[in-house]
């Protein structure tokens, strides 16, 4: 399932898995109220529920970033699940903004607007840099 990567697109990988266990950790630590701005304010509101949230996608990102830098053999899966996990924390992102909610710097409907346009570049450099794009690709041509 994996397809070849360049040089390049490791580093990306890596860097990428890097800012993966560094944002997991700060849910788990010192961003933890700040991510709770991003828990969708559909789902229950309640403090205990919203810290629940907050810490297990934390852990999931966590994981997540572990296994862009290390599990190179099945990079190509790890990249799709990536994705995935971006497209299911997206909403969180718009609730941030439709909600006004400040957190991160984001601190206006602007920056908040703003930081929505970022959730496809990071669905595309998780695809881009572990192959799945490519497999993905060559497996709709044939």
């Amino acid at each position: 399932m994996n397809t070849k990567t360049t040089l390049l697109q490791k580093i990306f990988r890596i860097v990428l898995g890097t800012f993966m266990v560094l944002a997991g950790i700060g849910h788990l630590t010192f961003q933890r109220e700040e991510f709770q701005a991003q828990v969708p304010r559909w789902l229950p509101t309640n403090e205990v529920f919203m810290d629940f949230v907050v810490l297990a996608s934390g852990g999931v990102e966590i994981l997540l970033g572990l296994s862009m830098i290390f599990l190179f053999k099945h990079r190509t899966k790890v990249g799709i699940a990536l994705a995935i996990f971006y497209i299911l924390i997206f909403p969180g992102n718009i609730s941030q903004y439709t909600n006004g909610i400040s957190a991160f710097g984001l601190d206006t409907d602007q920056k908040r607007l703003i930081r929505l346009f970022f959730q496809p570049v990071l669905i595309l450099w998780a695809m881009w840099s572990t192959g799945a794009l490519n497999y993905l690709i060559n497996k709709r041509k044939n």
